[in-house]
């Protein structure tokens, strides 16, 4: 089995997530009492999103970038950013760690595809939603992706950084998005994305009439899959076998 590095604590909320799916996969498919050869970087959160606030992404790529350096060097075969937001510097961090990083993106637009879904909808950071570097990604595995209006991404913004990141779960922040939610199913939207991790914490398919693709734990369950598979798989194979 090959270990898994994880570099979470983006927020640490969401981290529990990756760390329970991955582990519970192994388990899974291996029986008995298995789990996971991992690793886990937690990062102090606040560090980070006053860098992406001040728009210093480089130097975030570069603090990311350490914490891919050091799961390899601790033995960690395959990487994770465990949030959507931090996946803009996935490439830098891939450069800099030297093995393959999976992109959260590519395991979600592998879900996507997978179901033969065409148009779906994105809820996420104003990062997230507003810049190409995820929904491009998303784009190229062959859909189109509709985002809510400016209005509700700066609430859904706002709900993530100010309560989602803290642990604070309020039913009229639930609501809310709920109604986001739908209104993108009105526009065609046949499943809307998580798009950032903490969202999972606050609503769930029982809320919603359309589906919900989770992107940490789709992000996860690829994870685990390239873990579990042969040397010569290589990482799309195991997203598309997992996804």
């Amino acid at each position: 089995m090959r270990t898994i590095g994880l570099i979470g604590g983006l927020s640490w909320e969401s981290t529990v997530i990756y760390y329970q799916v991955i582990n519970r996969r192994v388990r899974e498919r291996l029986g008995g009492s298995h789990s996971a050869n991992s690793l886990i970087w937690s990062v102090d959160y606040t560090t980070v999103e006053d860098l992406i606030f001040a728009g210093r992404w480089d130097e975030v790529g570069e603090l990311l970038g350490g914490a891919g350096v050091a799961l390899q060097a601790m033995g960690a075969e395959l990487l994770l950013i465990c949030s959507n937001t931090f996946s803009r510097v996935n490439d830098e961090v891939e450069r800099a760690a030297g093995v393959p990083v999976l992109h959260i993106a590519d395991a979600v637009g592998a879900a996507v595809s997978d179901r033969g879904m065409r148009k779906v909808g994105l809820l996420g950071t104003r990062f997230t939603m507003e810049e190409s570097f995820y929904t491009d990604r998303l784009a190229a595995h062959g859909f189109e992706v509709i985002v809510p209006g400016p209005d509700e991404r700066e609430s859904i913004h706002r709900v993530i950084f100010e309560e989602l990141i803290r642990g604070e779960l309020r039913p009229s922040s639930r609501d809310a998005y709920v109604a986001t939610i739908a209104d993108l199913a009105a526009q065609g939207a046949e499943a809307v994305i998580l798009g950032c991790t903490e969202i999972e914490l606050l609503i769930t398919d029982k809320d919603t009439a359309i589906p919900l693709l989770p992107s940490a734990r789709l992000h996860a369950e690829a994870a685990a899959g390239f873990a579990l598979a042969g040397s010569k798989r290589t990482v799309m194979e195991g997203i598309h076998d997992h996804g």
